[in-house]
């Protein structure tokens, strides 16, 4: 992972959950950050875990929006689009399309964002099937993968290789849902990846392949990848493409912005995202 990343409104921040282990008053002290109407969402958690994810999540992206855009913590006003995409409510003139996601999973959450393109993110931690062999666990995800996606997985042979291939896969389906705001009705059989050794990752939609994407797979660490989906503002369902300021973008410069080079991610800790200033 980066030790620093910079790159205007852009940023790709990680926060491992598994290190912190706060008091009841170190936690209760985080969620006063964040406006009442967030802790309902995070209290109805049962797990400790769970809690902490949720919570994280949402620090994220009040540290990473005044780490941007300045403002004041008591100021942001984050809202969900009816599927349940965040997005920014404060009017933001020089950044026209500024917007962020989020994921969490495994030891991991994290956040990126973009100035023009469309961003998702998600994180899948690679953990074996319990009670049920690999090819039982994957055929119940068969509906949701093409012909193509499942005989890459098929033709692996190996367990540990087809589960790793599985959620490749799975990763980037969930994160070209997640940038365009959709919710969990989309049909991730519409979604066909391709590529050459991981890279070079194309998708076709509905049998077409889009040039308005780009995706990138990390490895975060032996147990845990993530991907990144950049596509048009265009292709935002109608609840986001609402709170976009810029959707028709000129499209050199929306070209420009889709094949700017993904650098990795920013690691950062608890402490760090509760102060004014974070670096990357």
């Amino acid at each position: 992972m980066a030790v620093e990343y910079s790159g205007g409104a852009r940023r790709r921040w990680l926060v491992d959950v598994a290190r912190w282990c706060p008091s009841p008053a170190q936690f209760q002290a985080a969620a006063a950050l964040l406006p009442p109407k967030h802790h309902p969402a995070i209290a109805r958690f049962v797990r400790e875990e769970d809690r902490k994810r949720a919570l994280l999540s949402r620090l994220l992206q009040y540290s990473l929006v005044h780490h941007v855009l300045g403002i004041p913590f008591h100021q942001i006003d984050i809202c969900r689009t009816i599927e349940g995409k965040p997005y920014l409510e404060n009017e933001t003139l020089a950044f026209r399309n500024f917007n962020f996601n989020t994921s969490h999973q495994g030891d991991y959450v994290g956040i990126a964002s973009e100035l023009l393109c469309l961003v998702g993110l998600d994180i899948v931690c690679i953990s074996k099937p319990q009670g049920e062999t690999t090819v039982e666990f994957l055929k119940n995800f068969s509906s949701y993968l093409t012909d193509h996606e499942w005989n890459c997985i098929d033709r692996l042979g190996d367990s540990v290789e087809m589960l790793t291939e599985f959620y490749r896969y799975w990763s980037l389906k969930e994160a070209f849902v997640k940038a365009v705001g959709a919710g969990v009705g989309f049909g991730l059989h519409r979604l066909e990846f391709h590529h050459v050794q991981w890279s070079n990752i194309s998708v076709y939609i509905d049998g077409i392949e889009s040039r308005n994407w780009r995706f990138c797979l990390f490895k975060l660490d032996e147990m845990h990848l993530a991907s990144i989906a950049k596509g048009h503002p265009e292709d935002a369902v109608n609840s986001f493409k609402k709170t976009l300021s810029n959707v028709l973008v000129e499209e050199e410069e929306f070209y420009a912005a889709l094949e700017t080079p993904e650098e990795a991610f920013t690691l950062h800790t608890v402490e760090q995202l509760t102060h004014t200033k974070v670096a990357g």
